[in-house]
């Protein structure tokens, strides 16, 4: 089993590696799960993941606190309505637009539910 989580680990990893310079693939959500899953199998890795300068500190953030800082809010939520707009503006149908406003609005709701850091 641990081989399993082991390779999803890796898999979400390059996911969400690929998401830092692809702007349209999520980054934070593939390294939340990369992290997860390396809990799971290979203490090392995730606790390189911990430590990594750029990445460690909301993952670190989610583990601990459940929290999405508020730079990453407003981030998040300023992406969804650029990629809505974008998608309105070449037109796509409306069933598309629909679905896409429904699915980005769940996603939106939950994102900006969360505490933004630390609890005291």
């Amino acid at each position: 089993m641990r081989g399993l989580w082991l390779a999803a680990g890796m898999l979400f990893l390059g996911l969400g590696l690929l998401g830092v310079v692809l702007p349209v693939l999520p980054t934070t959500p593939f390294l939340l799960l990369a992290a997860a899953c390396f809990a799971r199998s290979s203490p090392r890795l995730h606790g390189w993941l911990l430590s990594h300068p750029m990445f460690g500190p909301p993952i670190r953030n989610w583990e601990e606190n459940g929290a999405i800082s508020r730079p990453a809010k407003r981030l998040a939520a300023g992406s969804m309505v650029a990629v809505f707009a974008l998608s309105a503006g070449l037109g796509l149908s409306w069933k598309v637009l629909l679905a896409q406003a429904a699915l980005m609005g769940l996603g939106a709701a939950f994102v900006l539910s969360r505490p933004d850091g630390p609890r005291d």
